[in-house]
C-alpha cells in the first residue's frame, strides 16, 4: 500500500488491516495512551473543496501522531494559477512526508501519486470517497462485531459515496444494494464490477428504495445535492422525490439496523428529522471515527 487514492486499489486483508490498526488507535486515545508514531513527519493538505470534518480530522490526527499538519488552499498554491499537477506535485515531494488532497476530479489525485514520490491520500473527489467509507465500515463492525454477511442499503445519489461504499462493502464480505433514480446511477464500471461473478447474489440496483431497504442491516443516505452540484438543487429535489429515509422505509429493514450519513445532513430531505435523531448516536460515532480510520492510514503510509 503506496497510496490510498480509491478503495478498489486495496485488497480485503488491507481495508481489514487499516481497520484493526484504527481500532487500536481509537482505544489508546480513549485511555489517555500517547504514541508520537509519526514524530517529526509533516503533512501537506491541499483542499480545493473546502470541509468541516476532514479538515478537522486530518490536523488533530497528525497532531496526535507527533506530526505537522499544514493547510494548503488554491489561494496558497501556484496551482492555482495554473502550475502543472505534475509540478507541483513534484516539489510538493521535495517538503512533505505526505500529500493529502480534497478536489474535484479523481484525475488530479492520480496524477499526484504518479508524478510524487511522497504517499498521497484521497480525502474526496467528484469520484470516491475511500476515507469516508473506511470510517462508516469500522463503524459498522464496532456495533454488529463483524461485517461478512451483513446487509447495507444506500438510499439516493450514485455519488462518491455511492461508488466507494458498494467497493468497501462487497470487499468486506458484505451485500450492498443501492435505490436510486435511473439518471442518478452510479459509476458505470465499478457496476459492471459488482455484477461480476465474483460478487454473485449480493449486489442489487434498483429504483426501488422498499426492494433496496428490506432486510437491511444498515441503512446509508446523503445529500442530493453534493458539493458543487448546488445549482441543480431544485432539478435533483423533484428527482429525488421519495428518496428518503424515513420510519416507513425504516420498517422493511431489520428491527435493529442501523443508520448511517457521511454529513452534513439535510433533515426533512433525504432523511427525516425523528430518524435522523433516533440514530444520532451512530452517526455521530461514524463521524468520530474519521479521525481514527484516517490516523490508521497516515501510520500505514508515513510511518
Amino acid at each position: 500500500m503506496k497510496h490510498l487514492l480509491k478503495l478498489g486499489d486495496l485488497s480485503r486483508e488491507e481495508i481489514y488491516s487499516i481497520l484493526n490498526l484504527a481500532d487500536q488507535l481509537k482505544y489508546e486515545r480513549k485511555n489517555g495512551i500517547r504514541k508520537d508514531y509519526l514524530k517529526g513527519k509533516t503533512l501537506g493538505m491541499i483542499f480545493q473543496k473546502s470541509s468541516t470534518r476532514t479538515r478537522v480530522s486530518f490536523e488533530v490526527g497528525m497532531y496526535e501522531l507527533g506530526g505537522y499538519a499544514l493547510f494548503l488552499s488554491n489561494r496558497d498554491l501556484q496551482i492555482g494559477r495554473g502550475e502543472p499537477v505534475e509540478d507541483t506535485a513534484r516539489v510538493l515531494s521535495r517538503y512533505l512526508d505526505g500529500i493529502m488532497i480534497r478536489t474535484f476530479e479523481q484525475k488530479e489525485v492520480e496524477d499526484f501519486a504518479k508524478y510524487g514520490s511522497v504517499p498521497v491520500i484521497n480525502a474526496l473527489t467528484d469520484y470516491c470517497h475511500p476515507c469516508q467509507v473506511l470510517a462508516d465500515l469500522m463503524t459498522i463492525r464496532e456495533y454488529k462485531g463483524s461485517l461478512k454477511g451483513l446487509k447495507m442499503c444506500f438510499i439516493g445519489d450514485g455519488n462518491n459515496m455511492a461508488n466507494s461504499l458498494m467497493v468497501g462493502a462487497l470487499k468486506t464480505g458484505m451485500s450492498f444494494s443501492i435505490a436510486c433514480p435511473e439518471n442518478y446511477r452510479p459509476d458505470a464500471a465499478l457496476t459492471a464490477w459488482a455484477q461480476g461473478e465474483e460478487f454473485k447474489g449480493r449486489f442489487t440496483l434498483t429504483s426501488s428504495c422498499e426492494e433496496a431497504a428490506k432486510d437491511a442491516d444498515v441503512i446509508y443516505t446523503d445529500v442530493w445535492a453534493s458539493m458543487g452540484e448546488e445549482g441543480e438543487k431544485e432539478i435533483r429535489a423533484k428527482a429525488f422525490q421519495g428518496y428518503q429515509v424515513n420510519e416507513k422505509l425504516m420498517s422493511l429493514a431489520k428491527p435493529d439496523a442501523m443508520v448511517l450519513h457521511c454529513l452534513p445532513a439535510h433533515r426533512g430531505e433525504e432523511i427525516t428529522a425523528d430518524v435522523f435523531e433516533a440514530h444520532a448516536e451512530e452517526i455521530f460515532d461514524e463521524a468520530e471515527n474519521r479521525l481514527h480510520a484516517q490516523k490508521a492510514v497516515l501510520c500505514k503510509l508515513m510511518k
